[in-house]
């Protein structure tokens, strides 16, 4: 192969060098001309398809036109200058380079990947939504009111609780929001507390957000079982503990049957219990976290309740709050009132029970084309449909469990079932291969990996959620996958240390590029 100018080649690459190739693509074949593969276009950076200096539309420079303009670039633009269809062709290559839902499953574990419905998209574009501005007067947008205020009827219902604030925009958003509400309320006792307990099983951001709080992060540990250890709990509760967090189902994909006892216990040394709901769509219909003694839960309408988790748009996590806690949540919120109608709330009030709201989480009143999509998704399903939303994930789920645990380690699967997703290590792989290597090879097979190395609790985790939206003939597929990757790694197949061979770019160092991130492009000579 003709020596090029750079590992992407084209920037010098003139007819008369014969055929380029990109140097990572390994063919039993010869090499095509162009270095694509069939569809698989092979694809430089942008600047190595234009030259900087040049433009894709040259003007004449107009005598006397620079000291007429107020302001005059000093240094050139450095950008290369491309052609229109250069540039569309450009991108739109890159794009075909991207994994997604609408092209295949999604088995991303603690991130409910799954299909949007089109008739929510449909809903949330349609002019009396999409079009609507957060400033305009209230009279003028009392449709939007009323789906903010239906959707929040809806998860008040769905979860048992006293209230909701729909500002927050996103899961760690809310899980912020719960822990200030919560704050707040120790505050009005006049009982300032300084630890809030996070057992092992909880999400990642739980810590993270309580320490952003203000609060001491506790670690509380899991029992060989997977779930968290009541006595450990129970021995650490004190008058310092503000509360608990709690993510049920967890993030080993098992429900905790002792949430309630959990509650109950830290209730009675004055604490709050905060529950992580981004696994709702496990247990949505089913079981009502206010039932089990939850004082506050934010709700992921980005992975519950339809709306683009993965799909391109922005998240959304409505926090339900106890009778405890609602009159500490944040403004503004809608509330309706004696004729029907809706109004936004936007300054405290004590004759609607937030006289004491702790302030504001958003500017405005959250993610209207989040509402628009979930309120769609739960009308659309109704109180039957959303119970089998939780009945088919944990279906969806075993069946994965069931059908990899003869090839895959299953720490907490060997005599039980899971919840939402299911959760395997690389015990018992040969050859020093481990689960980065599975999930590389998982990409030959033309699927994005599953979650790896999270939960922490587990060695060489993998992570897998197929979710509710899956046909059984597409986790057929996709377990037909794995079970052969998994069979390679068990039978020490040195191959898969440098998958993937089939993709757009082999594997990186992945440890170098996130200590040595090379930010900037720079030509290189002959």
């Amino acid at each position: 192969m003709t020596e090029t100018v750079s590992k992407l080649n084209p920037a010098g690459w003139r007819p008369e060098m014969g055929p380029r190739q990109h140097p990572d693509h390994e063919s039993p074949v010869d090499p095509t001309f162009t270095g694509n593969r069939a569809l698989m276009l092979e694809e430089p950076l942008i600047f190595e398809i234009g030259k900087v200096g040049e433009t894709g539309v040259d003007f004449d420079r107009v005598p006397g036109a620079a000291a007429a303009l107020p302001f005059q670039r000093s240094a050139p633009l450095d950008l290369p200058g491309l052609s229109e269809p250069e540039t569309v062709r450009h991108y739109t290559r890159l794009s075909r380079q991207n994994y997604a839902i609408d092209l295949g499953l999604f088995p991303l574990g603690s991130c409910t990947m799954k299909h949007n419905p089109r008739l929510d998209e449909k809903v949330a574009r349609m002019a009396g939504f999409a079009d609507i501005h957060p400033l305009q007067p209230q009279q003028t947008v009392r449709g939007a009111l009323e789906v903010i205020s239906q959707l929040a009827d809806w998860l008040v219902q769905l979860t048992g609780m006293h209230s909701v604030a729909m500002t927050p925009k996103a899961g760690a958003h809310g899980e912020l929001c719960g822990l200030l509400c919560i704050r707040a309320a120790l505050e009005a006792r006049g009982d300032p507390r300084e630890v809030v307990l996070v057992p092992e099983s909880a999400h990642g951001t739980n810590p993270a957000t309580a320490a952003f709080a203000g609060y001491r992060v506790e670690s509380i540990p899991a029992t060989a079982a997977g779930r968290v250890d009541f006595e450990a709990l129970q021995a650490r509760l004190g008058p310092d503990v503000a509360g608990v967090m709690i993510t049920n189902p967890n993030t080993c994909g098992l429900f905790e049957p002792d949430l309630k006892k959990i509650a109950d216990a830290v209730h009675a040394v004055g604490g709050f219990v905060y529950c992580d709901g981004a696994n709702f769509n496990a247990i949505v219909g089913r079981v009502r976290p206010g039932d089990l003694g939850v004082d506050a839960m934010h709700i992921n309408l980005h992975k519950t309740f339809s709306t683009p988790h993965g799909g391109g748009g922005p998240g959304s996590g409505p926090v339900v709050l106890s009778e405890a806690l609602t009159p500490f949540a944040p403004l503004p919120f809608a509330a309706r009132g004696p004729d029907g109608s809706v109004r936004l709330i936007e300054e405290e009030d004590a004759a609607d029970g937030h006289s004491q709201a702790f302030g504001r989480m958003a500017a405005f009143h959250g993610q209207m084309g989040m509402f628009t999509r979930a309120l769609t998704y739960i009308l659309s399903h109704g109180a039957d449909g959303l119970r089998q939303v939780a009945e088919d994930a944990v279906l969806n789920a075993n069946y994965i469990l069931r059908s990899l645990d003869d090839v895959l380690d299953a720490p907490f699967g060997k005599s039980g079932s899971c919840m939402h997703e299911a959760l395997f290590s690389d015990a018992g792989f040969a050859g020093g291969l481990s689960t980065i290597d599975l999930a590389k090879g998982l990409i030959d097979e033309g699927y994005h990996p599953m979650t790896v190395y999270f939960p922490l609790v587990v060695h060489g985790a993998m992570l897998i959620e197929p979710t509710e939206t899956e046909s059984k003939a597409s986790l057929d597929q996709f377990i037909g996958a794995v079970r052969s990757v998994a069979s390679r790694a068990k039978a020490g197949d040195e191959s898969l240390k440098s998958a993937p061979h089939f993709a757009p770019r082999r594997r990186l160092d992945e440890t170098q590029a996130a200590r040595k991130p090379v930010l900037a492009w720079q030509a290189t000579g002959n």
